[in-house]
């Protein structure tokens, strides 16, 4: 198989339910844009002659890697077992952010966690707690997803005015080591540099007097102790007086 089409295959896969479309592939890949259709249709093509278990579909001139028809009882068979049943860290973490923020694309929920996540939105797909709601009026028109009937029922909620209060960030309690890495923040202005704290207290205020008094009288000593070139001269002045 030419190396354009496994590269487009690759990309394609990779973006999972979002797809892409013609001008990404070509920003992505570098490939001409005249070209990219007849490199799809070699794609599509060579998935058939493989007998492959994917497809290429398109729509809204998007195009996206599915699985074919004939396999979907077995791919759900494979969600509804009981060890894929219970929501792992990462779907409970997609779950909620497009709980309280839906209408949501991937790419937002992709930036408030940190990593991809187009795995994991997949299998909330299957699992149905999730769905597309519609496509986000931008460049790629990406694809919105929010909660569905079957999310309020496996948490037991009425409606999403059901959901618990995210807490505010100003009653979370943090450990000892948090509150030193925020008391530690605090001490650093715009700038990065370290912020020096109002000497308040009697004692600090003491030894600034201290230090002040001292590096006074060590300024006069300086400045009023003659040195051994005037003493001479004066001496002379008075011998000659």
């Amino acid at each position: 198989m030419d190396q354009k089409i496994s590269q487009i295959e690759a990309l394609l896969f990779v973006a999972g339910e979002d797809g892409l479309s013609v001008p990404e592939l070509a920003k992505v890949t570098g490939f001409d844009k005249g070209a990219l259709p007849t490199l799809l249709d070699e794609l599509a093509t060579h998935l058939i002659q493989i007998d492959s278990p994917l497809m290429l579909r398109t729509s809204d001139g998007r195009y996206v890697m599915v699985t074919r028809p004939e396999f979907g009882k077995l791919v759900s068979a494979y969600f509804d077992l009981p060890v894929n049943t219970k929501l792992t860290q990462a779907q409970l973490e997609t779950l909620v952010i497009v709980a309280y923020q839906q209408p949501i694309t991937r790419v937002e929920i992709d930036q408030i966690r940190g990593v991809r996540s187009a795995g994991t939105i997949q299998k909330l797909l299957l699992h149905q707690l999730i769905e597309s709601v519609g496509r986000k009026e931008e460049i790629g028109r990406p694809i919105l997803y929010g909660t569905t009937a079957d999310f309020l029922d496996y948490f037991g909620l009425e409606s999403l005015a059901d959901l618990p209060e995210l807490p505010d960030i100003n009653d979370v309690t943090l450990d000892e080591e948090g509150q030193a890495e925020v008391a530690l923040f605090d001490q650093i202005d715009d700038q990065g540099d370290t912020i020096l704290e109002s000497p308040t207290d009697e004692g600090q205020l003491s030894l600034m007097a201290k230090g002040t008094t001292a590096t006074q009288e060590e300024h006069d000593t300086t400045t009023d102790t003659p040195t051994d070139e005037q003493s001479v001269a004066a001496k002379k002045e008075g011998e000659n007086a």
